[in-house]
């Protein structure tokens, strides 16, 4: 988005008051992925959409170093959303495990019957790749969240941009500075979960320029 005003001047003794009229120049969609043995992103891509195919192409290019090695064994962490349990992907995962039996028909029957079935498939320990899902509404568990807060808080919240390159530009000028300077492994804090306490979906990130 593009502010109609920049930021006013610091006054003394006042916080330096943001525009909050803007002009909207459209959106697009960060799809990536950390590392969490050193924090640094391994993988991203922008894009206007963040359909099925995107993501599935997203999830083969990112694996694709690490396939490399035919012994290594790829384990990701994703929230539920209905891109991250696609058929697309369920064909892709199968392909790449060796894995020579009915997937079924989507809707229908079998593995990709609907999105319980290829849930199991994904989640499946003894695939080469596989998923770990983090439960409904329990996105923020997943340290990407915390990467996304991170780049809307240091790039986006209080910025202008009056271009969707512009704000791409950003956004991978950061995502270098990060993987160079500001990186380190993750040190899971998180002990589980309060019965009956309730909580608070984080919802996926789309920037608007």
């Amino acid at each position: 988005m593009e502010r109609f005003e920049q930021r006013a001047p610091l006054s003394k003794g006042h916080f330096q008051r943001v525009e909050f009229e803007y002009i909207r120049h459209g959106t697009t969609t960060l799809m990536a992925a950390v590392n969490v043995a050193d924090g640094k992103l391994i993988h991203h891509q922008l894009n206007p959409t963040r359909t099925e195919e995107d993501f599935c192409e997203f999830i083969q290019l990112a694996c694709q170093p690490l396939l490399a090695d035919p012994e290594a064994e790829v384990i990701l962490l994703a929230d539920q959303l209905n891109t991250h349990l696609s058929e697309s992907l369920v064909k892709w995962v199968a392909q790449m495990s060796g894995f020579a039996g009915d997937l079924g028909k989507k809707g229908h029957r079998g593995i990709l019957q609907n999105q319980l079935t290829r849930m199991a498939f994904l989640e499946d320990e003894s695939h080469r790749i596989r998923f770990v899902y983090t439960p409904k509404h329990c996105s923020w568990l997943n340290p990407i969240e915390n990467y996304f807060a991170k780049l809307q808080r240091h790039v986006i919240a209080k910025a202008s941009f009056t271009s969707i390159e512009q704000l791409e530009s950003k956004i991978a000028q950061y995502i270098q500075y990060a993987n160079a300077c500001l990186v380190k492994p993750l040190k899971w804090k998180f002990v589980g979960f309060v019965k009956d306490k309730p909580l608070h979906n984080l919802n996926y990130r789309s920037f608007r320029s």
